[in-house]
């Protein structure tokens, strides 16, 4: 049976695990396959070009912006980050579930291009006071960086209220299940929107 194709954004504040649980979602699942954005910052140590980012200079993403390539980008700490619309495309016709490991404002900007075929989950922390102190201990980031990402912490819990559900992310396993579930109960019921309205011509499938 074909499957209708699931474009699924996970987000969370700054540090808040979107990467750890979006990384442990495609090693359990072969067949979710994972959004690679565009992104003006420079490469952490262990990122590689094509695999975790498309690292871009800022006039090669101005011109993805200005081609109309980017269903989706925002400035973020000072960087650009953005959603290729080609990923999305091939990822829905394919009938994939499609993870876009992504900030709070591009995740609504999804919800809004690509309706019920996108969904949005918000990973909270049980602690912000904790999250400011992991961030701070994280040792990734300079000061000014560090200084931007807890000034913006606030604005990213108020918008985990438009997200279509949050999960409290306290415990890898536990979180890890919760999401997975979601996942497939939410791809289930859009396959079956799809099977049953056979002559609405609003999905991408397979």
């Amino acid at each position: 049976m074909n499957r209708a194709g699931l474009l699924v954004c996970i987000s969370s504040p700054s540090g808040g695990g979107k990467t750890t649980i979006c990384k442990e979602l495609l090693n359990h699942h072969k067949e979710y396959t994972f959004s690679i954005s565009c992104t003006t910052r420079p490469p952490r140590e262990s990122e590689q070009d094509g695999k975790d980012y498309y690292f871009l200079s800022r006039p090669e993403f101005e011109q993805k912006i200005a081609a109309g390539e980017l269903a989706e980008y925002e400035k973020v700490h000072g960087h650009y980050y953005g959603t290729l619309r080609s990923e999305v495309k091939r990822a829905l016709e394919q009938g994939e579930v499609l993870l876009v490991d992504i900030d709070v404002k591009g995740a609504m900007s999804l919800k809004q291009l690509y309706g019920r075929q996108c969904f949005t989950i918000f990973l909270a922390p049980p602690d912000v006071q904790a999250l400011k102190e992991r961030l701070r201990n994280r040792g990734t980031e300079s000061e000014k960086s560090m200084a931007r990402r807890l000034k913006r912490l606030d604005m990213e819990m108020s918008y985990g209220k438009q997200f279509d559900c949050t999960v409290v992310n306290e415990e890898l396993d536990t979180t890890l299940s919760a999401v997975e579930k979601i996942i497939e109960q939410k791809r289930q019921a859009l396959t079956e929107e799809m099977i049953h309205g056979a002559g609405d011509n609003s999905f991408l499938r397979t």
